[in-house]
């Protein structure tokens, strides 16, 4: 796992150098003499304020350059780096109120036993000799119910998906299909997959 705090921060440099590693699953280091391949597969996490004050809709706190300053931020992050990220996710502030009253969460130990049976189910269809997960499955051979191929085709359409991030969608929904247990992928497995591609506040994307 890498984990990166206040993604935005990192040279720009650094963060596009890993979009190779994110997708092969391997990084090369080239010199003079020599070029040394290792493995290199990783989970990628990432953090980050909307802006660098990271007030952004907090009307009250809020520097004088929003929304400017989101934009100006947000585009430190380039579009092929942003394309190989599967799930963003938007926190909104919260009251210490809400965070008194919220009512608890699932147990680990629930969510795991969920996991672990949706793991079984994929490496059951995969086969031995198939992809160790659903981020490397054959877009091909995901099996679509036709209304959640046709939202799919559609939002890919209007949301100018990339390639890679329609491919990566569809591997997505085929999670979350498996994580609810359905045979095949959904409608509702596409729409929640297509809500977490990133749409980052004050980026247009």
């Amino acid at each position: 796992m890498l984990f990166l705090d206040e993604l935005p921060e990192f040279p720009r440099q650094s963060l596009d150098s890993l979009r190779q590693p994110m997708e092969s699953g391997h990084t090369t280091v080239a010199r003079a003499a020599a070029h040394v391949t290792y493995p290199s597969r990783f989970l990628l996490i990432a953090a980050m304020n909307p802006c660098r004050c990271g007030y952004l809709g907090d009307a009250p706190r809020e520097c004088g350059r929003a929304p400017r300053c989101a934009e100006d931020y947000q585009n430190r992050l380039s579009g092929p780096l942003l394309d190989r990220i599967d799930l963003s996710i938007a926190v909104q502030p919260t009251s210490p109120a809400e965070l008194s009253r919220a009512p608890p969460g699932e147990a680990t130990a629930v969510v795991a036993a969920r996991v672990a049976i949706a793991r079984r189910a994929q490496l059951a269809r995969a086969g031995e000799g198939g992809p160790a997960t659903n981020a490397e499955a054959d877009p091909h051979k995901l099996d679509l119910l036709p209304d959640a191929r046709a939202l799919a085709e559609q939002a890919a359409e209007r949301l100018r998906l990339s390639p890679r991030g329609f491919t990566r969608t569809l591997r997505v929904a085929r999670s979350i299909a498996d994580l609810a247990g359905a045979a095949a992928i959904r409608r509702q497995d596409v729409a929640e997959a297509l809500a977490f591609r990133h749409r980052l506040p004050g980026r247009k994307m």
